[in-house]
């Protein structure tokens, strides 16, 4: 989030994500719903639109979910495989750069048009040309509709993490006829062209479990079930998403009847152990914080050197980490999280040996060493501070022989000093733009993360080619084995130490079932029972 490499999810850094893994994952998805069935979900806003389109916020991607169906999805918690939806196949060539979709033909929007390839396409194409928030996701990416039941995506570039970014809700289907009968169009010059947002802030266009009835950037979006949905029907007929701050959702959980909040801290968790109406959940989340040692000697002398860096690696006492941030974190063993296709396994994480770290330092040459380190120090995640994360740093390596200075700054001043490069030690977070593990690939050098770090193309041709391979690979299991020996030579020759993945807390009444959390789109408020 934090090391956004373009206009990604604009407080996806500061929101929390959270969302609620089931008792019984398998509940209500197949009921009738019936007119009493109302689900509350509480979540402080970063609302701006339901243009599914222009979304790319934590909260618009769960109204859009709800409103509008994609070609493929994942199913449950799962993020690692990906699954028809409106496309009932798809087949991928061996150079990963075209992907063909053959389309279900069972589908119809509200108004009962079919929906065909052509609304595809324009929605597509219109994501791309109004080149907002979400646009990136389709890069060097071209849509083509060669019959009405069939679309076809062509790549610039090798791409197997296209299957992974296609579930995004804001890759939704729109219904091309109404949409262009408000405004909307899917062509160059859309982003001053189009004028379909407040059209589809009042109504939705799509073939999703639910349609709009109100929305509000501010207040609550009221949700009615689609009777037409070609899916399983939701159990709940009317959701009724809210927008509450943390405080207000710990009060309101313990009174509701059927509700979920989304917000609430390990902290403000953890005052709830004990209550018998309400289910407290803690996974681990998608975002991986780390800390860097700069490779670019024009910024330090110290901390490019191998053996500083080693001395880092195994002074760091990942578990204390593991400690401060609470209930649901672990220690992230790569930079890819432990939800996705690729990650290592806890046997893997680098383990704390003081004596090593000491003797690496002594190997350095470098006699009391003393580095600063940069972060933010006005930003807290799932009520994690970095200023708090710093300062165990800081002891932790002052046990080794490393001097750090704290210099810490406001997240706007941090942030400049982190993506020109400037930074001795940096502590930062990366939180995914899809789950596929080719979003990982910017911790190479050369690439955009790397080079924060001042690790420049070439630094490891080794490195670099395994990159190559596993970014053009289309076979998973492959994919899976080449992303794991890339993470486990970063983990011996990087500049890099993944630190922890907070974990992501959700609290539901205890009647409701199914509302697993997704880090595509945080809650399917249609695969919640009751």
């Amino acid at each position: 989030m934090i090391a956004a490499r373009r206009h990604r999810r604009s407080v996806r850094v500061s929101v929390a994500l959270a969302a609620f893994i089931a008792l019984a994952a398998c509940g209500g998805g197949t009921n009738t719903p019936t007119a009493n069935h109302v689900l509350v979900v509480d979540k402080s806003f970063d609302m701006k639109t339901a243009d599914p389109q222009r979304e790319f916020e934590v909260s618009g991607g769960i109204i859009a979910k709800a409103l509008y169906s994609t070609l493929l999805t994942f199913k449950g918690a799962d993020s690692a495989t990906p699954v028809p939806a409106v496309a009932s196949s798809y087949t991928a060539s061996s150079d990963a750069k075209t992907f063909t979709f053959k389309l279900r033909n069972d589908i119809k929007f509200t108004d009962g048009t079919q929906l065909t390839s052509a609304d595809v396409a324009f929605s597509f194409n219109r994501l791309i040309n109004i080149k907002g928030n979400p646009s990136f996701l389709l890069d060097g990416v071209t849509v083509s509709a060669p019959d009405a039941s069939t679309v076809v995506l062509t790549s610039k570039n090798a791409n197997p993490a296209i299957p992974f970014i296609i579930p995004n809700p804001a890759l939704g289907i729109v219904n091309s006829k109404v949409v262009k009968a408000h405004g909307g169009t899917d062509q160059p010059g859309a982003d001053k062209a189009d004028q379909a947002e407040s059209f589809l802030n009042g109504q939705s266009a799509g073939t999703g479990p639910y349609t709009l009835k109100s929305f509000s950037t501010t207040s609550e979006v009221d949700l009615t079930a689609n009777p037409n949905y070609w899916g399983p029907k939701p159990f709940y007929n009317t959701v009724v998403v809210r927008n509450v701050q943390a405080p207000a959702q710990l009060i309101n959980i313990q009174k509701g009847k059927d509700e979920v909040a989304l917000d609430l801290s390990p902290d403000q968790a953890s005052t709830l152990n004990g209550n018998s109406s309400l289910q407290v959940k803690a996974i681990p989340g998608p975002n991986v914080f780390f800390l860097f040692s700069n490779n670019n000697p024009k910024i330090s002398s110290i901390t490019p050197n191998k053996h500083f860096q080693n001395a880092i690696r195994y002074g760091l006492d990942y578990q204390s980490f593991v400690q401060l941030a609470g209930v649901g974190a672990i220690q992230t063993p790569g930079v890819v999280p432990s939800l996705f296709l690729g990650a290592l396994t806890q046997a893997d994480a680098v383990k704390r040996d003081v004596a090593k770290a000491k003797a690496e330092l002594a190997a350095s040459g470098i006699s009391n060493p003393t580095v600063n380190l940069g972060f933010p120090s006005d930003f807290t995640l799932n009520g994690l501070s970095f200023s708090t994360l710093a300062q165990k740093v800081q002891a932790n390596l002052q046990e080794v022989g490393i001097k750090v200075n704290l210099t810490g700054s406001p997240i706007s001043v941090a942030l400049a000093d982190y993506r020109a490069g400037k930074e001795q030690l940096g502590l930062w977070l990366w939180g995914p733009d899809y789950p596929d593990p080719n979003d990982y690939l910017v911790f190479l050098p050369g690439q955009l993360v790397g080079l924060r770090a001042g690790w420049a193309a070439g630094a490891d041709s080794s490195l670099e080619a395994l990159g190559t391979q596993a970014g053009s690979t289309t076979d998973n299991n492959q994919r899976g084995q080449l992303f794991q020996q890339i993470q486990r030579q970063l983990n011996t020759d990087g500049p890099f130490f993944p630190l922890i993945q907070p974990g992501q807390v959700v609290v539901a009444t205890k009647g409701v079932t199914g509302a697993d959390y997704n880090p595509t789109w945080t809650i399917d408020v249609a695969g919640a029972g009751g």
